[in-house]
């Protein structure tokens, strides 16, 4: 029998079975502040359910991932689309022999900066602040600076660099941004695009926006013509293409998709973004949107005294703290606010 006091030095000797290029647990570079091990999890573990336990993570069921603040109960909401990355992102991990329970941090943690409405109120932001406003860096802010009262998470280094480089340019394998510093990240990296091509399609049909029969048809013949056809697929190609590149050490994986699956998918992505994306940014709520958002960061740079504490703690310039209050606001938060301060 495993006595309480040593199960987690059970779990990360359990890792020793994992890829060669795979994260351990036991090999972390640790957190930013010092802290006693768990007897029961993983540095990892612990970093999973830091995150799920967060209040940033809460407010994803209530914002937008691209449809504004929808009446249907079948859109796919901020907190979905996370949870839907997760599960990809798992089950690549696990297929690969990557440590499962990093990704799934990562995975759970990646868009916790994100703003309401979505990429309309990143934009907007990225316009008003002399800085710019980038998601990935504002999760990676919510994780060490503004959660739990202004305290952090102080998650280990793994997960945050995970969730500080998780977004690229536009094709499934872009480049830009911070590469992520393992396997994990590269993994999560991928997932994301996995997960958002395809229940987008799903949100573009149900809102008639578009129909089935108008996607791209060489993209449709290698993808499949159906949701979860194009995500087996996807993910398939994934996991075998990693095992047969030529990885960093050898009987390692290297995060790829063959060259048809990655054409494909990039097909499908450049789809969206000329036929429901831009469309999208140019309809009336979306000009709502970016008003609620321009007149919540002209008053809150003004009347910072009513933050809360922990948007105080950590800068004095008003606009940062602007910044990161409307960030962490859902889309009917924003709204709700908005209209308050316009009476």
């Amino acid at each position: 029998m495993i006595s309480r006091l040593n199960i987690r030095q059970s779990i990360e000797q359990k890792e020793d079975w994992l890829s060669p290029c795979a994260a351990r647990s036991a090999l972390s570079r640790g957190r930013q502040r010092g802290e006693d091990p768990s007897p029961l999890r993983t540095d990892f573990q612990r970093d999973r359910d830091r995150i799920i336990h967060c209040r940033a993570f809460r407010r994803l069921k209530h914002k937008t991932q691209v449809f504004i603040a929808p009446l249907d109960d079948h859109y796919v909401t901020r907190l979905t689309h996370t949870l839907e990355v997760s599960q990809i992102a798992r089950t690549i991990a696990r297929a690969l022999n990557l440590n499962e329970d990093l990704t799934e941090a990562i995975s759970l943690g990646h868009d916790l900066g994100h703003t309401p409405f979505g990429h309309i109120g990143e934009e907007v932001l990225n316009e008003l602040y002399h800085e710019g406003f980038r998601h990935a860096e504002q999760s990676l802010r919510v994780v060490d600076l503004l959660e739990k009262d202004g305290e952090g998470l102080n998650l280990t280094w793994e997960t945050r660099n995970g969730i500080a480089s998780h977004s690229k340019e536009q094709h499934i394998f872009g480049k830009g941004g911070n590469m992520p510093g393992t396997l994990e990240g590269e993994v999560c990296r991928v997932a994301d695009a996995i997960a958002y091509i395809n229940h987008d399609i799903v949100d573009a049909v149900r809102a008639g926006i578009i129909r089935e029969e108008d996607l791209p048809v060489s993209a449709v013949n290698v993808l499949g013509e159906t949701h979860s056809r194009r995500i087996n697929t996807m993910v398939t190609d994934l996991v075998e293409s990693s095992w047969t590149a030529s990885g960093r050490v050898e009987g390692s994986p290297a995060i790829q998709m063959s060259s048809r699956v990655r054409e494909a998918s990039d097909t499908m992505r450049d789809f969206l973004f000329e036929k429901v994306y831009r469309l999208r940014s140019a309809q009336d709520e979306t000009e709502r949107a970016k008003q609620v958002v321009s007149n919540l960061f002209n008053y809150v740079t003004t009347h910072t005294e009513i933050l809360p504490a922990e948007y105080r703690m950590h800068t004095t310039a008003s606009q940062r703290m602007a910044v990161d209050y409307i960030a962490g606001m859902t889309d009917n938060y924003a709204i709700r606010m908005a209209e308050n301060i316009a009476k």
